[in-house]
C-alpha cells in the first residue's frame, strides 16, 4: 500500500496536491474530493447506489485534520466533513480519477436530461 507523505492545499485553484511515497503525485480538485467522498452519505448507505453529489464546483476545503497515521478528515465549506480519505482511498483516487469524472459528469448530464424532460400525457 502506498502511503501519504505530504499534501499541499492550493486555496485560489482550490485543488490539494496529495505525493505519495513512491514519488508520484496526485492534484484533486475540491469537487471531485466532495462529490467522491468516502462517507456514507455520498457512498450510500449498505446496499444503496452512491449518490448524486451535485453544484459542489465551487467548495472549498476549510481544514484538513490528520486521523491517525492512515488519513485525513477534509472539512469542506459546504458543512461536509464526514469522511475518511485513507492512503489506500487516496491511491484508489489517484488510479481511477479519469474513470470516475467522466462517470459523474455523464451522471450529471443524465440528471439534468431527467429535470429538463417534461412527461407528456395524451388524453383521447
Amino acid at each position: 500500500m502506498k502511503l501519504v507523505t505530504k499534501v499541499h492545499y492550493h486555496s485560489v485553484s482550490k485543488t490539494l496536491d496529495v505525493y505519495f511515497d513512491d514519488d508520484t503525485k496526485a492534484i484533486f480538485s475540491c469537487e471531485f474530493l466532495r462529490v467522491h467522498s468516502p462517507s456514507a452519505e455520498v457512498q450510500g448507505h449498505g446496499a444503496e447506489p452512491m449518490k448524486l453529489v451535485l453544484n459542489k464546483s465551487n467548495v472549498a476545503i476549510k481544514n484538513i485534520v490528520p486521523v491517525g497515521h492512515y488519513a485525513l478528515r477534509l472539512d469542506f465549506d459546504d458543512g461536509h466533513n464526514s469522511g475518511l480519505f485513507s492512503w489506500a482511498y487516496f491511491t484508489y483516487l489517484q488510479g481511477s480519477q479519469d474513470t470516475l469524472w467522466q462517470t459523474y459528469q455523464q451522471r450529471c448530464t443524465e440528471q439534468q436530461a431527467q429535470q429538463d424532460s417534461v412527461p407528456i400525457k395524451f388524453i383521447p
